[in-house]
Order: C-alpha cells, then structure tokens, then sequence
C-alpha cells in the first residue's frame, strides 16, 4: 500500500476565497512534507518587500562580488519567519537538501545561498523566509472545511515570475471559474 495515499506532497495548496487568514489570502503553497506528523510548505506568490537577496547576503556575511538582484526573496509563510528556505530544481542537491518529487528538492542551508550567490544553484529556485506549517491532522481539517484546494503542482506555479497571475492559475487547472466557488461545505 502506498503510504503517501490521502495526502497532498509535493502538490500545491490554494486558498479558497473566502480565506479568513489574511496571511494566506489568495495563497498558492507547495507542499513540501504531508504526512500523518503534519504538513509543511512554502507560499510560491508573496513576496518580502522589505529585504532583498544582496541584504540576505550581507546580513550573513556571505561575500560575492555582483549577487543577483533578480533574485527575489519571498514570504515562505509565518513559521520561523527567519529562516530561510530554497526551493528548487533537482538539479543541485547536496547532503542537506530534501529532494520532494517530480524534479523538486527543499535546501535550508547557507550553502545553497552561497551557490546562488555565485552562480552556481540550481536552474530554478525559489528563495522563501518561513514556512507554513501544519499540526498533525490540522490541514485535512482546514481541506474538509473548504478553506483550501489542492492541484497539481507544475513548474510555472513553483517558479513562474508573474506571482500575482498564479492564484488564478491555480484555480483555473481545476477547470474552475473561481468567482463560483463556494465558502460553504456541502455534504452529500
């Protein structure tokens, strides 16, 4: 039996619109760990407005000569918000470096930052500030109680610049006009 069955690694969350966390409004999550422990992720369209990669690197001393300025840093979501996390192609993997599924893999060292620094990361990545994080049966509640979808993941929604078109992206893989969704759970 497939012990990942009923749950959501490795795929993305969506906020449904009716979202009362203003955190995760119109919130689009890659799930990075699901399981019967809990489940982790990290928000793939917010941005940090108030730090920028160069600032990163220079609070952990980390020296370059020219750090990407394209480089964004993101809001990861509210948990550990000091901590920071790459997600990123499977492409560079090191001891430390989780890899997920489908071409995915989660770095939290400064190795990583290092290696993006110098031109050296991953062809694709992602630099997020925290996490979002779920107690052991916290999520599937949340599921049930239509505060969140669930889509496959793709590379566009994980690494796709446009942060602001992803949400109705999201929603539209489901086929779904998202100005019919109901905040109202139904059973049959």
């Amino acid at each position: 039996m497939d012990e990942t069955a009923g749950y959501f690694e490795g795929q993305m969350l969506v906020a449904m619109p009716q979202m009362g966390d203003p955190r995760f409004a119109r919130s689009v999550i890659y799930l990075c760990a699901h399981s019967a422990e809990g489940a982790m992720g990290l928000v793939v369209n917010k941005l940090i407005d108030s730090v920028t990669f160069p600032d990163l690197l220079r609070q952990l001393n980390i020296d370059t000569d020219a750090p990407d300025e394209q480089i964004r840093v993101h809001f990861g979501g509210p948990v550990e918000s000091g901590r920071g996390f790459v997600l990123h192609s499977d492409d560079y993997v090191r001891e430390a470096t989780l890899v997920i599924r489908d071409g995915v893999a989660l770095t939290a060292t400064v190795d990583v930052l290092r290696a993006l620094a110098g031109g050296d990361g991953p062809q694709r990545s992602l630099l997020a500030l925290g996490y979002a994080g779920w107690a052991p049966g916290q999520l599937d509640a949340e599921i049930h109680a239509n505060g969140w979808l669930n889509v496959p993941a793709d590379d566009e929604l994980i690494f796709g610049l446009d942060l602001d078109a992803k949400w109705e992206q999201a929603i539209n893989k489901l086929g779904v006009d998202f100005s019919m969704l109901s905040g109202t759970a139904g059973r049959a």
